[in-house]
């Protein structure tokens, strides 16, 4: 089976508790007039002026468009990575300036995340963090270790937070890291933090040592003086990022995933025809991206070979730590993630979280069965059913059994990885959108909640890659009800190889003088 082609899938793989469609639903919604859901759409629009609306919603609603070869992106909000030595402090700051406790904070040095990306948000502005704690240096390898750390903040981000212990002072280390910031170009702010009162910041003036400019004292515990850093740093921070923003044109951009020792190389030497990268039996010898041109089934595609992901961040000290931060970065660069799943071991915590982070990161996803020439008549049959229990909630990907080693089944990649672009691309006009929503809403009627039944009054498709699509309403709709749509739309667009993401707008109406 080169890949298959779910029927009914949704995004998340629970049930929505909706029957399906009937068997015209989606020829009745493709024969409407394309003139006639145009003006239906335009009144439902001119509805939404007696609404309270924000910015926001004036510029989702400006590019509601009946173009369908229109692409539009998101922008991709600015970045902020948090540097530092262990134990300074910078996971208490990350929790702080998110309001909550997310990040691990353990007095342990050096102690690392399942996730190292936090959205935060001040003075109406959202940013992202990047917590790049995680490294611990030893005697030997101290100065390369702090270097590459450095590097690989620098290059995730729009500017750097860089967080020393006030009360410890600048060590060598310190030093070490500025002289690779100073490099960078990139707007750096200096947190001198465990300043918990006054009496400690005679401790913070010291550090203008550093040559960073002004130290601005703050107390992650207390939060003494984050509010005034913040106002500094965000008066400095782009509104739209200039590091994660999409390439366009080009060869597409494929990055290939999968935890350590899956056959990754393999799958990319195979395909390039030559030993491109290292191919060891030990786990996680590649460390970095390694980008690749390639040609199969007569186009030219950019694949990118990354470092195996290892279960839990933790676990993943020195090189292992930088290799998951470049494969995250790698991930950002791509367009479509294969990623590949060993069939000849029990598909695990890891692949599933692998897997998840494709869905985080809203990119395209194929899943690659690797080493399928190795299966069992027995393996298979537990194959199918974990793939049924664990994958359920990407029945939509398409799906390739192939082996890298072999190259069998090699080409079926590519119908695979065209499906899901195409997917990945598509994007529903206006008119038929709400149409599409006018038909589901009257024949399935959202449950009345506290007395109330929250109504749709308008949907538009805000962006593709992937496709994102935004929901004007009067109340909050049941996640069940939103997987219902998403079910949906799936059903009458295919939409597979793609996250749907549907987001709603609670709006209400305007008060009358």
């Amino acid at each position: 089976m080169a890949y298959s082609r779910p029927t009914t899938p949704n995004s998340s793989g629970e049930e929505d508790n909706y029957p399906a469609l009937e068997g015209d639903f989606a020829e009745r919604i493709d024969s409407l007039d394309e003139e006639l859901v145009s003006q239906r759409s335009a009144a439902l629009r001119s509805g939404l002026e007696a609404y309270e609306l924000e910015d926001e919603d004036l510029d989702i609603l400006s590019h509601a468009t009946d173009d369908i070869d229109e692409i539009t992106y998101l922008p991709a909000l600015p970045v902020l990575a948090i540097v530092g030595r262990p134990n300074v402090g910078k996971s208490a700051l990350v929790n702080r300036i998110l309001g909550r406790r997310e990040a691990v904070v353990e007095d342990t040095p050096g102690v690392t995340r399942d996730r190292v990306s936090y959205q935060g948000e001040w003075g109406e502005r959202r940013f992202t963090m990047v917590d790049t704690g995680g490294w611990e240096p030893d005697a030997k390898g101290i100065n390369a270790s702090v270097a590459q750390q450095a590097e690989i903040a620098v290059e995730l981000a729009d500017a750097v937070l860089f967080v020393v212990d006030a009360n410890v002072g600048a060590t060598s280390t310190d030093e070490h890291v500025v002289r690779m910031l100073r490099k960078s170009n990139k707007p750096v702010f200096l947190a001198a933090n465990k300043v918990d009162d006054v009496r400690q910041e005679p401790n913070a003036t010291a550090l203008w040592s550093l040559g960073l400019g002004e130290p601005m004292p703050v107390s992650a515990l207390h939060g003494r003086g984050v509010a005034d850093m913040l106002d500094v740093i965000l008066a400095e921070l782009p509104e739209i990022s200039a590091v994660a923003k999409q390439e366009v044109g080009g060869p597409r951009r494929v990055a290939i995933l999968g935890r350590p020792n899956v056959g990754k190389s393999s799958l990319l030497n195979k395909a390039a025809g030559e030993e491109r990268v290292v191919v060891n039996d030990l786990a996680g010898t590649t460390r970095d991206p390694v980008d690749e041109q390639v040609e199969i089934g007569g186009k030219v595609w950019r694949f990118v070979d990354t470092a195996g992901i290892r279960r839990r961040m933790h676990l993943a000290q020195g090189a292992d730590f930088y290799a998951s931060l470049r494969t995250t970065a790698a991930l950002e660069k791509a367009e479509v993630a294969v990623v590949m799943i060993d069939v000849t071991e029990p598909i695990s915590e890891q692949d599933v979280r692998i897997i998840d982070l494709v869905l985080e990161s809203g990119r395209a996803l194929v899943l690659a069965f690797n080493k399928w020439d190795l299966l069992t008549d027995d393996r298979r049959f537990y194959l199918e059913r974990e793939i049924e229990q664990d994958l359920h909630h990407v029945t939509w990907a398409p799906r390739v059994n192939l082996s890298a080693k072999t190259g069998r089944h090699l080409e079926k990649l590519v119908p695979a990885l065209e499906l899901a672009l195409e997917s990945w691309d598509t994007r529903i006009p206006t008119g038929k959108f709400n149409a599409l929503l006018a038909e589901l809403t009257a024949s399935h009627p959202h449950p009345v909640r506290g007395g109330k039944q929250p109504r749709i009054l308008f949907g538009t498709q805000a962006a593709s890659r992937p496709p994102t699509f935004v929901l004007f309403t009067t109340g909050f709709l049941d996640p069940g009800y939103r997987r219902f749509i998403t079910r949906r739309l799936r059903e009458i667009y295919g939409f597979q190889g793609t996250p749907i993401i549907v987001n709603m707008r609670v709006r209400e109406k305007r008060k009358r003088n």
